[in-house]
């Protein structure tokens, strides 16, 4: 059984939840680029830079960043934890892989912000 420590005290429900609320942002957000790519005649530079320096889409991005590394970082815990039993590899993994999902949202930061 996992103990509290090790899911650094939360609890099912609040993973639970967190999971589907990322999992909504991550939904949104899918679906809005899908239909910007759909309904975009031809996509340019000049465009795509026009959707990203607009507020909304700005704060859209960075909020569907940070749900994928809450998302990333609970599911990553529940896999690792039901499937790689040694607790030091396990601890390894997740050390790792919690790094990368926290490098990735924040080369997205630097990218969004810096258009």
């Amino acid at each position: 059984m996992v103990t509290n420590q090790a899911s650094l005290k939360r609890n099912g429900v609040q993973d639970f939840v967190t999971l589907r609320a990322t999992a909504a942002i991550i939904t949104l957000f899918s679906l809005y680029m899908g239909w910007f790519f759909i309904s975009t005649e031809h996509v340019t530079y000049e465009i795509w830079r026009e959707l990203f320096s607009g507020m909304f889409m700005k704060v859209f991005t960075l909020a569907t960043l940070l749900a994928i590394m809450f998302h990333v970082r609970i599911g990553l815990w529940q896999v690792l934890t039901d499937y790689v039993k040694p607790t030091g590899l396990r601890a390894l993994l997740q050390y790792v892989l919690n790094i990368m999902a926290f490098a990735y949202a924040a080369v997205g930061l630097f990218v969004l912000w810096g258009v």
